[in-house]
């Protein structure tokens, strides 16, 4: 079955044009323009992911996904034709899973889009790992993405959103080698250049945060040449 994704942007010949796109890589897609009635359609539809708008009449999307984000466990991309850090840090500090400032290349967003679907778990897999829609347990580590929290026995892990998202990914992929690139296009739905040592830097906090040892990482393992495995087990 479709994965179903709902639209709410006023635009309505943009909301048509990404509807179109979507619609022919395979979604289910579904239109809304007004901003005071999403929050109701959203929770009523309970659609895969949602595309919201920032500027919307009768609420900003900046509300919508507050009020709906308690009860929704679906992910949600923010879309704003203001280009400022601030709109950014605050959509992701209110529970939307990612950001993308408008003009919105298609392409782009339908990476972004895929990346944000394949993060969705929703199996138990035994061993010791347990996945639910919104969290994964491994021994005494849990992660939560509905919450954005991750805890190590009972301490809450201090995380920067950026760390969050990484380390969302790693623990959703566990026991998989993932590159550089994979990293890359997952997170931002582009390829890793050669050049860009952010992950390498983010994989360093983490494993920091996550008190494994940074000459012999146990949690957080390094495959020379290949990228990074996140560890099924090391965590009683």
């Amino acid at each position: 079955m479709a994965q179903h994704i709902l639209i709410v942007e006023d635009d309505a010949r943009l909301a048509e044009l990404i509807a179109a796109y979507l619609t022919k890589h395979g979604y289910q897609v579904s239109l809304h323009g007004r901003g005071d009635t999403a929050p109701a359609v959203i929770l009523d539809a309970r659609p895969d992911l949602v595309v919201l708008d920032v500027m919307l009449p009768g609420k900003e999307g900046f509300d919508v996904c507050r009020d709906v984000r308690p009860h929704y466990g679906g992910r949600i991309l923010m879309m704003t034709a203001r280009d400022e850090d601030v709109d950014e840090i605050l959509g992701l500090e209110l529970g939307a899973d990612d950001y993308l400032a408008k003009p919105v290349e298609p392409r782009r967003l339908l990476a972004r889009i895929r990346a944000l679907l394949r993060r969705s778990g929703a199996q138990s897999e035994g061993g010791g790992v347990v996945v639910e829609n919104d969290s994964i347990t491994f021994g005494q580590f849990r992660i939560s993405q509905a919450t954005r929290e991750a805890l190590l026995g009972d301490e809450q892990i201090e995380l920067t959103t950026a760390e969050f998202d990484l380390l969302w990914l790693l623990a959703t992929h566990a026991g998989q080698v993932l590159s550089r690139d994979d990293i890359m296009s997952e997170l931002r739905g582009i390829g890793f250049d050669g050049l860009d040592r952010s992950i390498d830097a983010r994989i360093s906090r983490l494993r920091r945060k996550l008190g494994d040892n940074p000459d012999t990482p146990a949690r957080i393992k390094t495959v020379r040449g290949k990228g990074y495995l996140f560890s099924r087990s090391d965590w009683e």
